[in-house]
């Protein structure tokens, strides 16, 4: 564990604040959710909540099935990486941080498609140049990751886009519950 030298007293209502140069190296966003943990030497825990933890099975099994139905890679993210990828991309991206490019689609709550190949950033300083369509996640009210699609060769149709709409809005469903 990482010690910060930083002592911070508990309110009346048993807060504590998380200073913030903390909450900036881990990209900790004002109302996002952080699990609390208890360990056998008297220690609380806390870790940023990332819903790959808890949906990573059912998210790879489902994003796979995508894959083999249109044939083009399929990434989902959380609000800060690639938590799950089916194609060609698996390895180049997986558990890589999202670019800031994805970063405001996730902050704007954005449906972005590209109409003919263009260059996109789905990693800081890494493009690619590709068809792409990328539909935000949405639980609760607010936007949780997204669900990208690319294809190098391939234009994005209207039935990719609907499968792609159903998708983002089962994910959003399944984690709302």
């Amino acid at each position: 564990m990482k010690a910060t030298g930083v002592v911070r007293r508990i309110d009346e209502l048993g807060r504590i604040v998380i200073p913030k140069e903390i909450r900036k190296n881990l990209r900790i966003r004002d109302g996002e959710s952080i699990e609390i943990y208890t360990d056998n030497l008297n220690q609380i825990i806390l870790k940023k909540y990332s819903l790959s933890e808890d949906y990573n099975l059912i998210i790879r099994s489902y994003i796979d099935s995508i894959y083999q139905t249109i044939k083009k890679d399929v990434y989902i993210t959380d609000r800060d990486k690639f938590i799950a990828i089916s194609g060609s991309n698996q390895k180049k991206y997986e558990n890589k941080d999202i670019s800031n490019f994805l970063s405001e689609i996730i902050i704007n709550r954005d449906y972005v498609k590209s109409d003919a190949t263009e260059k996109i950033e789905l990693v800081n300083g890494i493009t690619e140049n590709c068809y792409y369509l990328i539909s935000s996640i949405i639980s609760n009210g607010e936007c949780i990751g997204l669900l990208v699609i690319t294809s190098e060769v391939e234009e994005i149709n209207n039935s990719d886009e609907k499968i792609i709409q159903i998708a983002s809005q089962f994910l959003g469903k399944y984690i709302e519950n």
